[in-house]
């Protein structure tokens, strides 16, 4: 849901001032719809900038290049019948 939908639902008894709605609608998205205040609250671990996506793909690939999967070893076998 976006900024204004939520202002709309959150402040309906002040629809009929669009002023007032274009000022929540404003303090909303500088309050809640801002990942850097997620981030600063603990909600996101990162926030990735889009210049720098490519270089952070190929960094979490460059971590998983040598890794390999070990399953545990089986506790119970099957029964012979």
């Amino acid at each position: 849901m976006g900024a204004k939908g939520a202002v709309e639902i959150l402040y309906r008894s002040e629809l009929g001032d669009a002023e007032k709605i274009a000022a929540r609608t404003a303090d909303y998205e500088t309050r809640f719809a801002n990942p850097f205040i997620a981030a600063e609250r603990g909600f996101v671990d990162d926030v990735i900038i889009p210049q720098n996506s490519r270089f952070r793909i190929i960094q979490a690939f460059e971590k998983l290049r040598g890794k390999r999967q070990q399953n545990p070893a089986k506790k119970f076998g099957n029964i012979p019948l």
